[in-house]
C-alpha cells in the first residue's frame, strides 16, 4: 500500500477569451473513437511515468463498454499525426464532469503543448453545458500538473492523504 495526498480540484465555468493557439505547425486536438488496443496504447504512454493503472486494472470488455459510451469523451493531441497526448472526460452530458485523464506523452512535454490540448478540451466539454468540471491530482502526477490546472481555472476545494494498492 502506498499513502498519496490527492488535490480535488474544480471549475464551474468555462475558460475565458477565444483560446489558445496551437503552439506549433502540425498540432492538432480532435475528439476521437479509440478501439481499446489503441487507447491501451495512449493510456500506457502518458501515464506509464506517472503510474497510471486505473484503465489498465478493467477487463477489456468492459473498458471497450466505457470508451463507447456517449458520456465518454477522449480528446487526442497529434503533432505530425503521432499521438502526443490524451484528456479523457467521463459524464458529458451530465450536470457535473470528471477530467478522468490528461497527461502528454513524456517526449512531447515542455513545448507548451499541455495548456494548449487542456483548453481545447474543456471548451469542447464546456460546449454540453455542464455546471461543473471536477479532477483529483495525486503526488505521482507531473510536478507541474497543478499549475497547470489552476492557470486554466481549476480550483483546489479539498486534499486528503489517501492509500492505493502499491
Amino acid at each position: 500500500m502506498v499513502d498519496l495526498l490527492v488535490t480535488y480540484m474544480e471549475m464551474t465555468g468555462p475558460p475565458f477569451g477565444d483560446g489558445l493557439v496551437a503552439p506549433a505547425q502540425g498540432t492538432a486536438v480532435a475528439r476521437e473513437m479509440l478501439d481499446v488496443a489503441d487507447y491501451i496504447s495512449l493510456y500506457r504512454a502518458v501515464g506509464e511515468a506517472v503510474q497510471w493503472d486505473q484503465r489498465l486494472r478493467l477487463p477489456s470488455e468492459e473498458l471497450k463498454r466505457l470508451l463507447a459510451r456517449p458520456s465518454t469523451h477522449l480528446h487526442v493531441l497529434r503533432v505530425d499525426g503521432e499521438s502526443a497526448g490524451l484528456c479523457e472526460f467521463t459524464g458529458i452530458g451530465q450536470p457535473v464532469v470528471e477530467l478522468a485523464h490528461f497527461g502528454l506523452v513524456p517526449a512531447f512535454q515542455g513545448r507548451k503543448l499541455g495548456p494548449y490540448l487542456l483548453d481545447w478540451s474543456l471548451r469542447a466539454a464546456w460546449s454540453m453545458r455542464p455546471e461543473k468540471i471536477w479532477l483529483h491530482t495525486d503526488t505521482h502526477d507531473h510536478p507541474v500538473a497543478q499549475s497547470v490546472y489552476r492557470r486554466a481555472g481549476f480550483k483546489a476545494y479539498a486534499q486528503h492523504m489517501e492509500t492505493f494498492p502499491d
